[in-house]
């Protein structure tokens, strides 16, 4: 918010937004207002523990339900997913999956998430066909999605079990919405802080806006805003033609 997110939101002028790992409650943004003088309904779901994890939403188009986590324990306390369903039959999902860097016992919770989270999405899908899941995914699909894929084959978010659950999410019935339009090398949509790497572009792309394949006659257009610099990460755009 230091960093002028509200003049590029104003200028990017996006109908949805999926925020992820917003670190705060809505009691600690003194400057909501302005989010509502732009139009936007807001939607926020933290984690209980403070300055960690946690979703959002906000939204030009008012949502018909708004779902809070998925009904377990474990996530929804972390607040890594919450969901808006809108009149037209579109439903989007703001998802912050774990990220396994800091050892094994994150790790073994990441694996976890990611069978439970199949499970949610499977049953999900059968009631909401037309599914948006957006998020920061922490997982690198394929070498292209990395920049050294050699030296960080044994580095969590690109690990073999990770990119072959991405593998079966994406055959489970899911479009990556960039990959989609371009299959091009060295877009990426998160850089460590270190070394100048954003400057090297020496990045990660584990960031995705993933459709349901109900979904594919109304994709429009996707690109990696990586030029927007409020964070480690860049915004990912999708475009629907509904």
């Amino acid at each position: 918010m230091t960093k002028n997110w509200l003049g590029w939101l104003q200028a990017a002028n996006p109908d949805v937004i999926c925020l992820q790992e917003i670190k705060a409650h809505p009691d600690q943004l003194a400057d909501l207002y302005l989010l509502e003088q732009l139009g936007y309904e807001h939607y926020w779901y933290p984690a209980q523990k403070k300055g960690y994890s946690g979703t959002a939403i906000l939204t030009r188009i008012k949502p018909t339900k708004v779902e809070y986590g998925c009904g377990h324990c474990d996530y929804d306390f972390e607040g890594r997913m919450i969901r808006a369903d809108f009149e037209n039959g579109v439903s989007v999902m703001s998802t912050y999956f774990p990220s396994g860097s800091s050892g094994d016992v994150r790790q073994e919770f990441k694996y976890r998430f990611l069978e439970d989270f199949q499970t949610y999405v499977d049953g999900l899908k059968q009631e909401h066909p037309k599914l948006v899941i957006s998020g920061d995914y922490n997982i690198c699909h394929k070498s292209i999605d990395i920049h050294n894929p050699k030296s960080n084959a044994n580095s969590s978010g690109f690990l073999p079990e990770e990119r072959e659950w991405f593998e079966n999410f994406v055959n489970s019935g899911f479009i990556d919405s960039f990959r989609y339009f371009n299959q091009d090398p060295h877009h990426y949509t998160w850089w460590s802080f270190r070394a100048g790497a954003r400057k090297k572009n020496l990045g990660w792309r584990i960031d995705y806006n993933m459709v349901s394949k109900e979904l594919k006659p109304n994709l429009k257009r996707a690109q990696i805003l990586c030029e927007a610099v409020h964070s480690d990460h860049c915004p990912v755009l999708l475009e629907l033609d509904i």
